[in-house]
């Protein structure tokens, strides 16, 4: 399991049976629609998209070769689409077919029923982009991301391998179970996670509704120190922010972390099988920022999750959390070299 370190300032790009998760197997979803259609647009990416799929309306960017290989970039908390916006340009010109969604509770992706609980927990989300590919015909693709998404790569990964060609996963296996997060950590390592216990509070969900944007702001801040992003730049991510459901998922997402927060039924059987820390054999990179000032593992204690062809790369100059933005060419170029694999 090779380590590489690859330096921002120095480095250069280097070049170039699906089976469907069926509603009848576990009852999730009802067979998704592939009608598209305009949804507005985001500032840097042109006209964006929205397809019905499973219990979510989508809006997402689509760019690149329709019959090129297909890669799905996921995004995380508090960050949106805009987080890949360098990284497009690269993997269409590469020849790809790039996907790039908002999750669930982000920019325009909406519920189509408004009696669907605003489930933030990760099996939900995994099955989101299971249902995505299922609406717009995708058997397989590279899957990418970082922080939420990372996880939700890693999941799909794991427990549908026949859709994944290949992985990249920001600061590694992410996959986690809520007996674990029941545990306490030493205390310099609950300091990091100071918003999760924030946010378990009723003042926590208030000050996350009335401060939504300054509060992005902090974490942008504390985890990528060494980022000097500026306020147009924010602004574009910060927009997503302002979907109706935006602080529902969040609050969900970290409360279930804890066991504070019931998931529904619907995904116990996933949550079982995650629980068990299941194995990733598809071709992986994981990659970390050599300044990530967000709460991450050491990939010396994830590399045996990975039983398939395996790299890590260390990508340093200064990159945080925030690695697709901070560093696009080295996450594009991880997607393609996965995928070459």
């Amino acid at each position: 399991m090779p380590t590489e370190t690859i330096d921002q300032n120095r480095r250069r790009l280097l070049g170039f049976a699906a089976v469907t998760l069926a509603a009848a197997e576990i009852g999730l979803f009802r067979p998704a629609q592939a009608q598209t259609a305009p949804a507005g647009t985001g500032a840097g990416f042109g006209p964006l998209k929205q397809v019905d799929a499973g219990l979510l309306s989508v809006g997402y960017l689509e760019a690149g070769s329709p019959t090129g290989p297909v890669a799905i970039l996921l995004h995380g908390w508090p960050y949106d689409i805009h987080s890949f916006v360098d990284v497009v340009p690269i993997l269409t010109a590469a020849g790809y077919r790039v996907i790039v969604p908002y999750l669930r509770g982000y920019g325009t992706t909406r519920f189509l029923a408004e009696g669907t609980v605003r489930n933030g927990q990760q099996a939900a989300l995994a099955v989101d982009v299971i249902a995505l590919m299922d609406a717009l015909g995708i058997g397989q693709a590279v899957l990418a991301g970082f922080d939420w998404g990372a996880r939700t790569a890693c999941i799909v990964a794991a427990l549908w391998p026949e859709r994944c060609k290949a992985l990249v996963s920001v600061s590694g296996y992410l996959i986690g179970n809520q007996d674990a997060g029941k545990m306490p950590l030493p205390p310099r390592a609950e300091l990091s996670w100071w918003y999760q216990f924030y946010f378990a509070t009723s003042r926590g969900r208030a000050g996350y509704e009335a401060n939504r944007t300054d509060f992005a702001r902090l974490i942008w801040q504390t985890a990528s120190p060494r980022w000097s992003f500026d306020d147009a730049t924010f602004a574009r991510s910060a927009a997503a922010f302002a979907n109706p459901d935006h602080v529902s998922i969040v609050i969900h997402n970290y409360r279930w972390r804890l066991g504070l927060a019931e998931g529904e039924p619907r995904y116990d059987p996933l949550e079982k099988r995650l629980a068990e820390a299941p194995a990733i054999r598809v071709p992986t990179i994981t990659l970390e920022g050599d300044a990530n000032g967000a709460p991450h593992p050491e990939p010396a204690a994830y590399a045996k999750f990975f039983t398939g062809r395996y790299a890590h790369r260390l990508i340093t100059g200064g990159i945080g959390h925030n690695l697709p933005q901070e560093a696009p060419r080295d996450f594009a170029q991880a997607v393609i070299d996965a995928g070459s694999l």
